[in-house]
């Protein structure tokens, strides 16, 4: 009898070390090992197995805190949209009172008629450099005619 017990022990660490027992085998198995009579050559096996026993009796007994973070969450998203409506706000007015200021609030007529003299013969300089181009466009068109030949 107890060589048939042994010899089915056997075969179901066989079956768990392979990963094919079912639950109702595993409970057989550490039901075996808890005993006080093992056989000598399984007796290496059963602090593993008493030590699943006495791990699946143990239980979590501590009360679990639910941090706060729906609550916390809604105030922080409330300033935050807080925020972004002031920063519109002083946006929005700082451009409309900056775009109300002309060019003669900021600066006296002459200033104004310095920069547009100092603009035009900027201009009329320009022009008389575009108009050089004509004759450099025409130097390289006749260039690049020898040197292609």
């Amino acid at each position: 009898m107890e060589s048939y017990k042994t010899d089915k022990i056997e075969q179901l660490l066989e079956k768990y070390f392979e990963a094919d027992t079912t639950a109702f085998e595993e409970a057989d198995l550490r039901a075996y090992f808890s005993q006080d009579t093992v056989a000598e050559h399984l007796e290496q096996y059963a602090p593993m197995f008493q030590y699943f026993s006495k791990e699946k009796e143990e239980r979590f007994t501590k009360e679990v805190l639910k941090p706060k973070t729906g609550t916390s969450r809604r105030i922080w998203y409330s300033w935050v949209s807080i925020a972004a409506i002031v920063l519109l706000l002083v946006g929005a007015y700082f451009k409309t009172s900056m775009a109300s200021s002309t060019l003669e609030d900021e600066y006296t007529q002459e200033e104004i008629a310095a920069a547009q003299e100092a603009l035009s013969l900027l201009s009329i300089n320009f022009n008389k450099g575009a108009g050089q181009i004509v004759y450099l466009e025409e130097f390289e068109k006749n260039t690049n005619r020898f040197l292609d030949n």
